[in-house]
């Protein structure tokens, strides 16, 4: 597989190619349904697949950002595979947030350096809720996050939104999202799975 960067239509080729791209009744760990879910742990399981998403994710970083990053950090769990692959594609150190106790932060001894520039990464954004708390969890222990970036952003136009923290997903693919109250599925009856990796919020 070339390392040159997929186009839009190369990386959804890529997740149906590796079972990644589901179509059914999905609970979201934001909370909403869902009737497309994105595994991206079925793409990354490949190492030259992570590679060059990663590759990709990287390049699409303006030169004058790149340049200045010097970490990568990613949310626990989908996201420490992404950081990892991005790091090694900047030739920069890679960490990764955690909750504990409910607040999501840095733990195992990573440290940050006072206004440490760093990128945050995700594999996939929906609300952009874990992107936040990873933002924040960088913040409070000195970083500054520069850029964010992602493989696939599935969110509704103008969601996933950082207070102006320049915002460089691979692709855009939004996804009909809806309230559990609001779901058209669960009116028909169908019962909705949850096939993410951590419980609700």
């Amino acid at each position: 597989m070339s390392h040159d960067a997929p186009a839009a239509d190369a990386v959804l080729a890529l997740y149906e190619e590796d079972g990644a791209l589901l179509h059914g009744h999905f609970l979201l760990s934001s909370g909403l349904h869902s009737d497309t879910y994105l595994q991206s742990a079925r793409v990354l399981q490949h190492p030259a697949h992570g590679a060059r998403l990663a590759d990709a994710m990287v390049a699409g970083i303006p030169d004058a950002i790149r340049g200045q990053l010097q970490v990568v950090v990613g949310p626990a769990m989908g996201a420490v595979l992404v950081s990892y692959e991005c790091a090694r594609s900047l030739g920069r150190r890679s960490l990764f947030t955690e909750r504990e106790n409910g607040q999501m932060r840095l733990r195992r001894g990573f440290a940050l350096e006072p206004g440490e520039p760093v990128l945050v990464v995700e594999d996939i954004t929906t609300t952009g809720g874990s992107t936040r708390e990873c933002i924040d969890a960088v913040t409070a222990a000195g970083g500054r996050v520069l850029a964010v970036s992602a493989i696939i952003d599935r969110s509704p136009a103008g969601i996933a939104d950082f207070d102006g923290i320049p915002y460089f997903p691979l692709v855009r693919l939004p996804v009909q999202t809806w309230r559990p109250e609001d779901c058209p599925l669960c009116v028909a009856g169908t019962p909705a799975v949850k096939p993410g990796s951590r419980a609700l919020r």
